[in-house]
């Protein structure tokens, strides 16, 4: 099974700060390369994903896709409220869950003005969570019968970052992860409309006391949106596209050690089972609705 970069780069980050090992003098560069390189990152993550890729989809594969997300977004949603979980993280695992990890509560944070506790705790649960389903989609893949093409949709639809999808379906076979890197980046797709239906919905709810509204759409989504437009037209070459792949793996790998040292295990601890609770029922939902989307579709 591939060590994935980031995850490793999230473990040493978090081992890091639990072990007591973060200088204070390296927490602004932290903090700053957690904010601005990840950003930069999803901008660049958007020239990995050309429209053309989710027509390799069926049809129903695609219901199927649209279901898992719009199910996990909705359940995490009212889960979160019914556990008494602030509507900042709940909006962060929401996304984070339903799209794409680590970059998807990035992209949500400004939106949902959430904290760096906030987002600290939404990351440490999507590391969690997520490592967990790397090991757990291939041994039930093998265990229920499921067709290699079939178990690497599951892996797409339903595990957390990108790279623990690679992780997950790579565990299976080739097949499996050619097709879960497809059903990925289609949820990928998904991130931006997401951030900006929430956006609108909460500019318009805003209380107008003078206080700075929630932004329609960040500006590094557009950012990603521009990027998928770009590689959509087919004018890149696969060096340029290599090249930019490396890149955005260095900038994103390099946010994750600054997310990953903003996670404190004892500080996740103390705000009690509420979030470790949430991010179980968002886990499940993902992983039932898409196993038997694809059940009934494949």
């Amino acid at each position: 099974m591939p060590l994935s970069a980031l995850l490793l780069a999230i473990a040493v980050g978090a081992l890091a700060r639990n072990l007591h090992a973060v200088p204070r003098a390296l927490e602004p560069g932290l903090t700053w390369s957690s904010r601005r390189l990840l950003r930069a990152g999803v901008v660049l993550l958007g020239l990995q994903l050309a429209l053309t890729d989710v027509l390799r989809l069926g049809l129903g594969e695609i219901g199927v896709l649209l279901l898992t997300v719009a199910a996990t977004y909705t359940a995490t949603l009212v889960a979160g409220r019914r556990l008494g979980v602030g509507r900042p993280l709940r909006l962060l695992v929401a996304t984070g869950f339903s799209i794409c990890g680590a970059a998807a509560v990035a992209a949500m944070a400004p939106v949902a003005d959430a904290d760096d506790d906030d987002v600290a705790t939404a990351i440490a649960l999507v590391t969690l969570y997520g490592s967990g389903t790397i090991l757990l989609v291939p041994v039930l893949a093998r265990a229920l019968g499921l067709a290699d093409r079939t178990a690497g949709l599951w892996a797409g639809l339903a595990v957390h970052e990108v790279a623990q999808v690679v992780a997950a379906a790579g565990a299976v076979s080739g097949v499996a992860l050619a097709a879960a890197v497809v059903a990925k980046l289609a949820r990928v797709v998904l991130l931006a409309p997401l951030v900006a239906g929430v956006g609108v919905v909460l500019h318009r709810t805003a209380p107008r006391d003078g206080r700075a509204r929630p932004p329609l759409l960040p500006l590094f989504v557009v950012g990603f949106l521009a990027a998928v437009a770009v590689r959509s037209t087919g004018l890149l070459t696969d060096r340029v596209l290599t090249h930019a792949a490396v890149l955005t793996t260095v900038l994103l790998a390099a946010a994750m050690v600054g997310l990953g040292a903003q996670v404190d295990v004892r500080r996740l601890l103390r705000t009690g089972g509420r979030p470790l609770a949430l991010g179980a029922v968002s886990t499940i939902v993902a992983l039932a609705v898409s196993l038997g989307g694809l059940v009934v579709v494949t």
